[in-house]
């Protein structure tokens, strides 16, 4: 399936032509992918198709061929430095915090790179991670390792906007957690599409994911093999059979 991504503003990351080796075995083959300004774009797919590969490729953590564009700047194999640099930010499944370090000093630890360049807005940025994740409030002074897992993935994901980043990037921030939490994660990135925050959204729970989305691609073996507005995608039989399962409606109500 082939449709024309519409954009509300400019592209914040074209992708063209991304291919990853682990030797000689090709992970990702001239993988292709662009997210809007404020958009949610989102990555399904089963499990070894190359999602985890294509967001470690574009944030500069894997070597790769290829063509990315973020922000006005193009790129071959990119470093990871100058991608945060520029405002990119990666949450990758397995949260990688600090556990022996304080929620608060997690979060202090995302600006680092924003201080290091001369801003001094830390403060104001945490209140407004504060707000969206009030829990992480509560829990300030409690040392980030005896966290639950949703209060992980809010660590995680409020450590990463202390970067202020253009553009989001989140691994399966669904993976290992209650359906409820789940659904607080999924209104969460909905709310910071709202605030102008680009979201790129690798996600196994096809279902949340179409739901949120707006422009979905799905991944298999490695290459792009259908790609449309997320609300299409979620009503294609292909989709449906593939990762939506049968009862597809009965789970949709479920599901909301």
């Amino acid at each position: 399936m082939m449709a024309t991504q519409n954009l509300t503003g400019n592209p914040v990351l074209q992708v063209s032509d991304l291919c990853v080796s682990y030797g000689l075995v090709e992970a990702l083959t001239n993988a292709r992918l662009t997210v809007g300004e404020g958009q949610i774009v989102t990555v399904i797919g089963p499990n070894g198709a190359g999602k985890t590969t294509m967001l470690s490729a574009i944030m500069g953590l894997l070597p790769s061929r290829g063509r990315i564009e973020f922000d006005g700047l193009a790129l071959t194999s990119p470093e990871v430095e100058e991608m945060v640099a520029h405002g990119m930010n990666l949450v990758p499944e397995k949260r990688e915090l600090f556990g022996e370090m304080s929620v608060e000093d997690n979060l202090v630890l995302g600006a680092f790179q924003r201080y290091r360049m001369g801003f001094r807005d830390q403060a104001q940025t945490m209140e407004e991670v504060y707000a969206l994740f009030p829990r992480l409030k509560e829990r300030r002074s409690q040392l980030a390792g005896t966290l639950s897992g949703g209060e992980r993935q809010m660590l995680a994901v409020g450590r990463a906007l202390m970067a202020k980043p253009k553009l989001l990037m989140l691994d399966e921030p669904s993976l290992g957690l209650a359906p409820l939490i789940v659904r607080e994660i999924f209104r969460i990135i909905t709310q910071l599409r709202s605030r102008g925050v680009s979201i790129l959204l690798v996600e196994q729970n096809a279902r949340a994911a179409l739901q949120v989305a707006d422009y979905a691609y799905v991944l298999e073996t490695g290459e792009i093999a259908m790609e449309g507005p997320a609300s299409e995608l979620a009503d294609d039989p292909r989709v449906i059979e593939a990762y939506l399962g049968l009862g597809g409606k009965h789970q949709e109500m479920l599901a909301t």
